[in-house]
C-alpha cells in the first residue's frame, strides 16, 4: 500500500505541475492576445491566410524553384563541359571558330580564350543568391577545374571562367537559361493577390463590427442614464437579433419606470391631500402646545414622505447634458458654509461633464449634508480625466466602522451611533446617493479620510 500510495502522491504532484504549466502559458497567451474582437477576428483571418502562404512559398522554393534553378544550372555547365571536351579532343581547330560557331548557335553560348593568367581572384559570394551556389558546385562536380564565375555584375548575363591548361576559357551565358527567373513574378502575384484580398477582408469586418460597436456604445449611454438618438439595429441577423433585444429590454425599463412614477404622483397626492387637511384643521383649532407639537408632527410626516418619493422616484425623467462641475462644487460650499461650516473646494481637469444636473448635485448635496451633520471642516476635491469624473468629500467627524461602511447604503437603515443618525431624517440620503450615482454608471466608495473623518468618493465614467 505505502508503494501505491507513493506513486499516487507522484501522480498528484505531477498533475498539479502540468496544471499549473498550463495555466501559466494560458495567461501568457492571453497577455499576448489582443482584446477586441476587431483585431481577433482580423488574427483569425490572418493568421492562416499567412501559414498557407508561407508553407506555399517554402514548397515552391524548396520543391520547384531550387530544383529547377539546379537542372538548369546544371544543364548549362554539361554544355561547358561538352566544349572543354570539344577544346581538348580536337587541336586542329587553332582560332577555335567552329568552337566559338557552335556554342553560339547551337547551345547560346558566347565562348572565348584569354591568356593562362587571366584569372581574377575569388570574389566575395553573394549570400543569398542561389544561382552562385548552383553553379559552383555543379561546375566542381562535373568540371573539377579551377573557375571564377560572375552572377551579379550584368543582371542579364552570367560570366565563368575556367582554368584549362593551356588557356582560360570564358563563357557567357542567359541569366535565364541557368536561372528560374519567373520566381519573382510568382511571389509578385501571391503576395499582391494576398494583400488584396486582406484589404477587402478588412473593409468588410469593418463594416460587420460597426453594429457592434454601436450597440455596445447605445447600452452604455443607457447605463449612464443618457440617450443614444440615432441607434437603431443594423448588420448581421445576429446582430440585429441582439439589438432589437436591447432596444425591448430598454422599452420595458423605461415603461416600468413610467408605471413606477405614475403609481407615485398618485400616493403622493393622495397622502398630501390628507396632510394638508391635518394643518388645516390644526390650524382651525388654533394656539396651542399640543398643537404646535402636531404640525411639528405633520411637518416632519412630510418631510419623510417626500424623501421616500424621492428616493422611489430616482431622477424622474431629467436629461444628461454638459455640466460645469466647478460651479456646481461652489454651489456646494456656499450652501455648507450658509450652514456654519467651513468647506473648501479644488477641482482639477476639464469641468464640463455630461451628467443629470439637478439629480448629481442632488447625489453630492446628501454626501456633504451627511459630512456637515457630524464634522466642522469639509474639503471638497473634484478630478476628471479622460475616463472617469471622481469626486472626493472629506471631513473630521466621528467617521464610520469599515464594517458598516456598507450597511449605512440600504434605505431606512439609521445606525445608533454612526454619522447617518438624524433626529429628523429617515436613513435615505445615502441611499439616493448612491442610487443617483449608480445611475450614471458610477458608484460611492467610503473609507478613512486624511482630515480624520469619513471620505466619501463618487466616480462616474465620462
Amino acid at each position: 500500500m505505502s508503494t501505491l500510495d507513493s506513486g499516487l502522491t507522484l501522480i498528484r504532484t505531477a498533475s498539479r505541475r502540468v496544471s499549473a504549466a498550463n495555466g501559466w502559458m494560458g495567461n501568457a497567451f492571453k497577455g499576448w492576445m489582443p482584446t477586441g474582437l476587431y483585431a481577433r477576428a482580423l488574427l483569425i483571418m490572418i493568421v492562416p491566410m499567412v501559414v498557407l502562404q508561407s508553407v506555399v512559398a517554402f514548397v515552391f522554393m524548396e520543391r520547384h524553384w531550387n530544383t529547377v534553378t539546379r537542372r538548369l544550372s546544371a544543364s548549362v555547365v554539361q554544355d561547358i563541359a561538352g566544349l572543354i571536351d570539344v577544346y581538348n579532343g580536337y587541336p586542329q581547330d587553332k582560332d577555335r571558330a567552329q568552337l566559338r560557331r557552335i556554342a553560339q548557335q547551337r547551345l547560346n553560348l558566347v565562348v572565348d580564350f584569354l591568356p593562362v593568367g587571366d584569372m581574377p581572384p575569388p570574389g566575395p559570394k553573394p549570400f543569398f543568391s542561389l544561382l552562385d551556389q548552383s553553379l559552383s558546385v555543379q561546375i566542381s562536380r562535373q568540371i573539377g577545374r579551377p573557375f571564377w564565375i560572375d552572377t551579379v555584375g550584368n543582371s542579364s548575363l552570367v560570366e565563368i571562367r575556367i582554368q584549362l591548361a593551356d588557356a582560360v576559357m570564358r563563357v557567357f551565358a542567359q541569366r535565364s537559361a541557368a536561372y528560374a527567373s519567373n520566381s519573382e513574378i510568382f511571389l509578385f502575384w501571391m503576395v499582391g493577390t494576398s494583400s488584396i484580398l486582406l484589404i477587402v477582408a478588412v473593409l468588410f469586418l469593418r463594416n460587420q463590427i460597426r453594429p457592434i460597436l454601436r450597440l455596445a456604445d447605445a447600452a452604455e449611454s443607457f447605463g449612464k442614464g443618457r440617450e443614444a438618438p440615432n441607434f437603431r439595429p443594423r448588420g448581421a441577423r445576429e446582430v440585429r437579433r441582439a439589438a432589437q433585444a436591447f432596444l425591448e429590454m430598454k422599452s420595458r425599463i423605461e415603461r416600468s419606470l413610467e408605471q413606477r412614477t405614475a403609481m407615485l404622483a398618485g400616493v403622493s397626492h393622495d397622502l398630501r391631500t390628507i396632510l394638508t387637511r391635518f394643518k388645516l384643521e390644526l390650524a382651525l383649532i388654533g394656539d396651542s402646545p399640543e398643537v404646535e407639537g402636531m404640525r411639528k408632527d405633520v411637518d416632519e410626516m412630510s418631510g419623510m414622505l417626500e424623501a421616500y418619493l424621492a428616493f422611489a422616484r430616482g431622477d424622474g425623467g431629467e436629461q444628461a447634458q454638459p455640466t460645469d462641475m466647478t460651479q456646481a462644487l461652489e454651489d456646494l460650499r456656499s450652501d455648507a458654509e450658509r450652514n456654519g461650516h467651513r468647506a473648501t473646494i479644488q477641482f482639477h481637469g476639464l469641468p464640463v461633464v455630461t451628467v443629470k444636473p439637478a439629480s448629481f448635485k442632488r447625489c453630492l448635496g446628501n454626501l456633504v449634508s451627511n459630512a456637515a451633520r457630524h464634522a466642522n471642516a469639509i474639503a471638497i476635491t473634484g478630478h476628471r480625466d479622460h475616463r472617469y469624473l471622481t469626486v472626493t468629500i472629506d471631513d473630521d467627524g466621528p467617521g464610520i466602522p469599515p464594517d458598516m461602511r456598507e450597511e449605512v447604503f440600504k434605505p431606512f437603515l439609521r445606525l445608533d451611533d454612526a454619522r447617518n443618525q438624524d433626529e429628523g431624517g429617515t436613513g435615505l440620503g445615502l441611499a439616493i446617493a448612491r442610487d443617483i450615482a449608480r445611475a450614471h454608471g458610477g458608484d460611492i466608495l467610503l473609507g478613512e479620510s486624511p482630515q480624520g473623518g469619513l471620505r466619501a468618493t463618487v466616480r462616474i465614467p465620462v
